[in-house]
Parts: C-alpha cells; sequence; structure tokens
C-alpha cells in the first residue's frame, strides 16, 4: 500500500512496521523506532507502493502526535503526487500529567496515516504554505526597511561581491 523512510535515519520500511486502526488508519509508534528522541526525526518521505491504487478523490494524509498533544495534518499523497518528502514539526507534548495505570504502555510519539477525501485536506504540503509564509514576512519586513530609509542606498563591494542594502 505505502512505505516510508526517514532520511538518514532509516532503511525503506513498509505498511507492516505500523499497527493498523482499521481498514484507513495506521500509526506507527516511534517509542519502538526512535525511544523519546522522535523530536530528532524532522523528516518523513512517504510513497505509495506500485501495486497500490488509491482512487482519484482520496489521499494518504500524514499526521504526527506528540505525547498528551492532538493530531497534526503534515501533508499527503496521492496518485498525481505519488511520493513527498514532508517535515515533521512536532507540537510541544502537553504538560499536563496523565494518570495511568504502573503497568501500561508510556505514553508516546506517533505518526498517523489515513485514507481520506483529497477535497476535505486543507493542502497536501503544509512545509510548502509555511515556507511561502515566511518568505511573504521576509520580504515584507525588507520592504519596511528599505521604506524607513527614505530611499537612501549604501552599497559595499566585498570581493567582487555588491550588497545593497
Amino acid at each position: 500500500m505505502f512505505g516510508v523512510v526517514f532520511p538518514n535515519r532509516s532503511f525503506p520500511m513498509d505498511i507492516s512496521a505500523f499497527s493498523q486502526i482499521d481498514t484507513s488508519h495506521w500509526v506507527l509508534d516511534m517509542n519502538t523506532f526512535v525511544g523519546e528522541a522522535y523530536d530528532q526525526i524532522r523528516e518523513m518521505c512517504i510513497f505509495l507502493l506500485n501495486n497500490f491504487t488509491l482512487p482519484p478523490d482520496k489521499a494518504l494524509a500524514v499526521y504526527i502526535q506528540s505525547p498528551g498533544s492532538q493530531f497534526l495534518f503534515c501533508g499527503a499523497v496521492t496518485l498525481a503526487r505519488p511520493s513527498a518528502v514532508l517535515t515533521l514539526p512536532w507540537p510541544e507534548p502537553s504538560g499536563q500529567m496523565q494518570l495511568m495505570p504502573t503497568d501500561s504502555a508510556p505514553v508516546s510519539a506517533k505518526i498517523g496515516v489515513s485514507v481520506e477525501d483529497l477535497a476535505s485536506l486543507q493542502s497536501l504540503d503544509v512545509t510548502a504554505e509555511k515556507r511561502i509564509e515566511r518568505l511573504a514576512l521576509k520580504v515584507d519586513s525588507v520592504s519596511q526597511f528599505n521604506m524607513k530609509e527614505n530611499g537612501r542606498r549604501h552599497c559595499c563591494r566585498r570581493e567582487q561581491l555588491v550588497v545593497c542594502s
């Protein structure tokens, strides 16, 4: 169906590394993969396998969850976009104490994958949208700086590179 790889951290893993919740939801417990160092895993590549056909109106959505937090959408793959490298912006773990029986497994970070309607997803690539947003903020702050300079330009020459501010 699908596979994942954590660049510079793992070999490709197929769906068997995930626990299947139901016919359209899978979860990877990061505690079994990297223990408490889940937040050091910053990227994930997800890809559709050749023998899996996803309906054209569906997507495989990827979510991450730090201990005690809600799931956070990271991106998705579709038949038109069969693979993606996604940034994993792990949410801060919840500061609330959770009462659990002493014999229960510790709460850990998770990566969730689910089949969802393509139309219901906000965007396939959340990371790209955040990069565009940061770039727009940088351009805005540079233009505000230039307006404050009242048209004055200061240039300096350094090793054949002219930098104007």
